[in-house]
């Protein structure tokens, strides 16, 4: 009789398990930095709103201006060692910052040059890391793969962004930035034991191989237009977590209510990673998009001044749904583009669902202020209406499916037969 040749647990995956390490690690780094860089640029003397907005928007404005760059490169050479660079990098960044800050000499333009590097860091490694999953694992796991990866990270940044507050306020933001370093350097070194073979010898100029990208990206429907519809959603969310929620609860609890709302809203995060990874559809991309209108919910209650424990709850649930659109169209993406532009196809993704973004947080307190914060929360949860209603009419996202040799996980225990 034949032996039934089955796939290894991905838990006992050398390199999966090498992956993950590296993501929760680095990850947990970025939970501290996000809190500590704040808290590091104001504790300098002259600091005012100005420079801190400045210094963050030198890290910001990198990740959306290098990520097609950044598809190119990953591109072209070993993923797995363009993301060790990218963490080298990072925790060079990082423990520079660390080492102004704890000696008392930060100048501004060395901070912001700094953060440059750091946004940078970012750019080059988010393409680099969604092309390098189907590398690793098998088509049939990759819903299952992508799942634990995020369900790792939530619950790390989750983590990370908890501790912060209490270490800044022990030993300074100074030594949480240089936790935030080491962390990008065990992340190097995880990294840089995957085996991934080497990518062909590229001979054509990036800009021929952005415009492939290009070609990729644009000639499926069912991609271009959900980023397009997210470039909405993300703007509407960022103008709702980042200003006006907080100017909603700032006489109903202030900050202790608002991080009870946005501490619902990353546990559910972790639990739509975690159920993401178990489920299967065969129609990912509508599933996907449908898992959008939840976010309304929280913009909804909010403009209405709805109990904290309401608004809260659907804080929840929206990360919940967050995670299941998460997984399925990371999942989706390493399923139907082909490997070889996988990078570039993806940087295109982040670079279209970003680029309202800024926008978002900018115009959100102008809106605010003539028109009242309740009504601009409640166009936020209309344009979500709007724009997530207008993807679904799209024939491609309503009809891609799964392939059915990806429908059901390959299995995980292993048997001679």
């Amino acid at each position: 009789m034949g032996c039934g040749a089955v796939a290894t647990p991905l838990w006992r995956d050398r390199r999966f398990v090498l992956l993950l390490g590296a993501r929760v690690i680095s990850v947990l780094g970025n939970g501290f930095a996000r809190v500590a860089l704040g808290f590091a640029v104001l504790a300098l003397p002259g600091a005012s709103a100005g420079r801190l907005s400045l210094v963050l928007a030198c890290q910001a404005l990198p990740q959306l201006a290098f990520i097609l760059v950044g598809g190119v490169i990953a591109d072209r050479m070993s993923r797995s060692r363009l993301m060790m660079l990218a963490d080298v990098m990072g925790a060079g960044a990082y423990g520079a910052l660390a080492a102004l800050v704890l000696t008392g000499h930060a100048p501004l333009p060395a901070m912001c040059l700094l953060a440059v590097a750091a946004g940078t860091a970012n750019s080059l490694f988010a393409p680099a890391m969604e092309g390098l999953v189907p590398l690793l694992v098998p088509a049939g796991r990759l819903q299952r793969a992508n799942g634990l990866l995020r369900v790792g990270t939530n619950t790390s940044l989750l983590l990370g962004l908890g501790l912060s507050g209490v270490t800044v306020a022990l030993v300074g933001a100074g030594w949480a930035l240089a936790l935030n370093a080491a962390s990008f350097a065990v992340s190097a070194v995880l990294t840089g034991r995957l085996k991934v073979a080497g990518r062909p010898r590229v001979r054509a100029s990036g800009w021929t191989e952005l415009r492939q990208g290009w070609r990729e990206f644009s000639s499926r429907q069912w991609l271009w237009v959900v980023v397009a519809q997210y470039a909405v959603v993300i703007a509407a969310l960022n103008a709702e977590v980042g200003v006006l929620g907080p100017l909603t609860v700032e006489h109903q609890g202030g900050a202790r209510s608002w991080s009870v709302i946005v501490g619902a809203q990353a546990l559910g995060t972790i639990a739509g990673a975690g159920l993401a990874a178990r489920v299967r559809v065969q129609r990912p991309i509508f599933i996907a998009v449908l898992s959008t209108f939840p976010a309304a919910v929280p913009m909804l209650l909010l403009s209405l001044g709805a109990p904290l424990w309401l608004t809260a709850a659907a804080m929840f649930g929206a990360g919940v749904a967050n995670d299941v659109f998460g997984v399925l169209w990371s999942t989706t993406l390493q399923r139907e583009i082909p490997e070889h532009v996988l990078s570039r196809v993806t940087s295109y993704d982040w670079f279209g669902s970003l680029a309202l973004a800024p926008l978002g947080l900018l115009i959100a307190g102008p809106i605010a202020s003539t028109a009242g914060t309740s009504w601009t929360l409640a166009g936020c949860a209309t344009l979500v209406v709007l724009a997530t209603t207008a993807a679904l009419l799209a024939p491609q996202v309503r009809g891609l499916r799964t392939p059915a040799e990806a429908g059901v996980a390959e299995p995980e225990v292993s048997r001679a037969g």
